[in-house]
C-alpha cells in the first residue's frame, strides 16, 4: 500500500518496462532512431505509448485527433489500437519531421489509417468545427505548442463526443510548474491550463505522473 505515487527510479522503470511493454519492432525501431535527435525529448515514452493504446481500446474509439505529431510514434501506438477503418487525423507544422514518420508509419502497415495534415491545427480543426464535425471524434492528444493548448483544447472540446477522451502531455514541464522562478511562456500557459482544467465543470479529470505529466479530460 502507498498513500503517494513512488518515484522511479532508474532500475525501477527498466523493471517496470521489462514486465509490461508490448512494443512493436518497427515502433521501437522510430523510437531509437529519434532518440539521435537533438529534440528527440519532443517523443513520448513507449510506457506512455502503450497506456495511450489501452485508452483508445477502452474506449472503442475510432476517429481520433492528435495535435503535434512530430516523428509519428504517438500516431502509431493510437493507429495500431484502432479497427481497420480506424482514422487517426495528425496534425503538425513539419514535413522533416513527419517525412520520418511517414516512413515507419508505411513500414508498420498503419499508413492508410492515419491522415496527416501539414499546416496550422488551430485552422485544421476550425476547418473541422466548421464543417459540422462536432462530437464525431473519440480521442485527441494535444501535444504541441504549450501556448496552444487552451485553443486547441476548446476546438477538441467541440469535436469529441460525450464520453470521449482528450489528452494533454507534457503537463508537469519536468517539474518546472511548481518553481516559481520559471516563468518562460510555455510554464506559464501550463500553469494556467492546468487551474483551467481543474475548474472546468465539462470534463471529468485526472491528471497521470507518467513520463513528463499526462492530464486526462473526459468530456461529460
Amino acid at each position: 500500500m502507498s498513500r503517494s505515487t513512488i518515484n522511479l527510479t532508474p532500475e525501477l522503470h527498466e523493471y517496470l518496462l521489462s514486465v509490461t511493454l508490448r512494443e512493436p519492432d518497427v515502433f521501437r525501431e522510430l523510437r531509437e532512431e529519434t532518440a539521435q535527435m537533438d529534440n528527440a525529448n519532443m517523443q513520448i515514452s513507449p510506457e506512455q505509448g502503450q497506456f495511450m493504446h489501452l485508452l483508445v481500446k477502452l474506449i472503442n474509439a475510432k476517429r481520433t485527433l492528435e495535435i503535434g505529431t512530430f516523428t509519428g510514434y504517438s500516431a502509431l501506438w493510437t493507429a495500431l489500437a484502432l479497427p481497420d477503418d480506424g482514422k487517426v487525423v495528425a496534425c503538425d507544422v513539419s514535413e522533416e519531421w513527419t517525412n520520418i514518420a511517414k516512413r515507419y508509419w508505411k513500414k508498420a502497415g498503419l499508413s492508410g489509417k492515419i491522415d496527416l495534415q501539414i499546416g496550422s491545427a488551430e485552422q485544421t480543426l476550425q476547418t473541422f468545427v466548421d464543417d459540422g464535425q462536432q462530437d464525431q471524434y473519440d480521442f485527441a492528444f494535444i501535444d504541441a505548442d504549450k501556448t496552444g493548448y487552451d485553443t486547441y483544447y476548446e476546438l477538441c472540446l467541440k469535436l469529441v463526443r460525450p464520453g470521449g477522451l482528450i489528452a494533454f502531455d507534457n503537463v508537469l514541464r519536468n517539474g518546472r510548474v511548481i518553481d516559481e522562478s520559471v516563468n518562460d511562456e510555455a510554464t506559464l500557459a501550463t500553469r494556467v491550463l492546468n487551474k483551467k482544467l481543474h475548474q472546468d465543470e465539462r470534463i471529468d479529470l485526472s491528471m497521470v505522473p507518467i513520463s513528463d505529466g499526462l492530464t486526462l479530460a473526459l468530456k461529460r
